[in-house]
């Protein structure tokens, strides 16, 4: 920001009046250089233009619709428009998609798509295309158009005489485009429930590691009356298991149960990921837990890359603004991840209130086993616009407690819980232990969270049943 303000200083010191700001992703830079320049001098003239891709979509993944309604609401901006990225018939196709800004709109598309021919970049001779195309964009409401990368004269030329002539004062055919009736509306019981304030318990299964589905299938049916909700991991740990949107449809489809995929930024760019939304969408999932992800692990790091094109804080944005805009047969509940368990418990909950602005409307947390998260946990705002679920994930075994309490990343067990688990206990007493630290938990923390989010070590769903009865069916 601070070298755009040195460039503008400088225009100014020259008496430039009139700032173009093109090809820009996102809104925030462009609108407070326009804010900044405003405030040296009220009567410049502040355009800003957007590069979109042909979804509408900027590479940031910022929704058209979006972006002009900020420019439109910025008194910094004065017209606001689109230029480069797209070519004259996705540019027209997209504008079909909006309600015209009430400030001047400007459109600048390509003139085309280039090919590349012995080493250099071309662009096909259109202009008799890209001039009537342009016509029907200013048939829409457009208040001017030009061209940007591939324009030539001629496409020029070509568009100044389509327009002579055109009756620009027509109404607005797009009048009630964004207008429209849905039927069959499919809306997350989940996140209905989370709304009304309804104590609500979610279960996580790890998917396999091989194609086989059984156990799983048979575990998410034991669980099924008494889990309002199954929520699947994303190859947790960098190891490659089948996918958890897939699982999810699996089980929605087999069990008849509402899921909540874990989607992580680690294995797939921005295209992968929204395309992935898309088909989850369109096969009526409509809970996703949004996670940056777990690190590749070291050993395979050197064959192995992580993407990290967005994070939890991005992909969230992404929803929303999918939410927004193309999403009409309801909206998908967005979950984060929190962890109270660290030491400076302060800034985690910072970092849970950036991620409602991004979208987020329940966490679940990393496993509860200490008494200082728990009273952290409790005093908390009781008034508040997000919803929590307190992770609980009883031990089984001594090598289990051990690993969890060494080896898994944001998870703390005290010392007096570790050592009520012997090297020579059998598997039913050790598991009847860690039933007894779970139920003390969740008795602890119930009264002060909206929910459980009940971890299955090793997928022992019988296990989570017997908890989830004692502690919450029993009063």
């Amino acid at each position: 920001m601070s070298e755009y303000c040195a460039i503008a200083d400088l225009w100014l010191s020259l008496g430039a009046d009139t700032f173009v700001f093109e090809t820009f992703t996102e809104p925030d830079t462009p609108i407070r250089l326009g804010e900044y320049i405003k405030g040296i001098n009220s009567d410049a003239y502040i355009h800003i233009s957007f590069a979109l891709t042909d979804t509408g979509y900027t590479k940031n993944s910022y929704w058209c619709g979006d972006l002009l309604s900020a420019a439109d609401n910025s008194p910094a901006v004065d017209s606001v428009g689109f230029n480069c990225g797209v070519g004259p018939m996705h540019m027209y196709n997209i504008l079909g998609k909006l309600s015209l800004p009430q400030k001047p709109l400007f459109i600048l598309p390509n003139a085309g798509y280039p090919e590349m021919i012995n080493g250099r970049v071309v662009y096909v001779l259109n202009p008799d295309y890209f001039a009537q195309t342009l016509g029907e964009c200013v048939r829409q409401g457009v208040s001017a158009v030009g061209g940007c990368c591939g324009t030539t004269p001629k496409h020029i030329s070509l568009l100044k005489e389509q327009l002579k002539g055109l009756d620009v004062s027509m109404p607005d055919t797009r009048e009630g485009k964004t207008s429209h009736i849905v039927v069959n509306k499919t809306e997350s019981t989940f996140g209905e429930k989370l709304k009304r304030g309804e104590f609500v318990v979610a279960v996580e299964l790890d998917p396999p590691f091989k194609p086989d589905s059984d156990k799983l299938i048979n575990g998410a049916r034991l669980l099924r009356d008494c889990a309002d909700i199954i929520t699947i991991a994303d190859s947790p740990m960098g190891k490659s298991r089948v996918d958890s949107v897939i699982m999810s449809l699996k089980l929605k489809r087999e069990v008849g149960c509402e899921v909540l995929p874990h989607i992580c930024c680690r294995d797939k760019n921005a295209v992968s990921l929204r395309s992935v939304l898309l088909g989850a969408y369109m096969e009526g999932i409509r809970n996703v837990l949004v996670v940056t992800g777990d690190p590749v692990p070291g050993e395979y790091r050197g064959d192995i890359k992580s993407v990290f094109n967005m994070n939890s804080y991005t992909l969230m944005d992404m929803i929303t603004q999918m939410n927004d805009s193309i999403f009409e047969n309801g909206r998908i509940s967005i979950g984060g991840a929190v962890n109270f368990n660290v030491k400076n418990k302060d800034l985690e909950f910072k970092r849970l209130l950036k991620k409602c602005e991004s979208g987020a409307e329940f966490f679940l947390t990393q496993p509860i086993y200490d008494s200082e998260t728990i009273e952290y946990i409790k005093a908390l705002p009781k008034e508040r616009n997000y919803k929590i679920l307190a992770g609980v994930m009883p031990p089984v075994s001594y090598k289990n407690v051990q690993f969890l309490n060494n080896e898994l990343a944001g998870v703390n067990i005290p010392p007096e819980l570790v050592a009520r688990f012997r090297p020579d206990m059998s598997r039913q007493e050790a598991q009847a232990t860690g039933e007894e630290i779970a139920c003390d938990i969740i008795s602890r923390i119930k009264d002060y969270v909206d929910g459980i989010y009940m971890i299955a070590p090793f997928n022992r769903c019988e296990m989570v049943r017997s908890i989830i009865e004692k502690s919450l069916w029993h009063n």
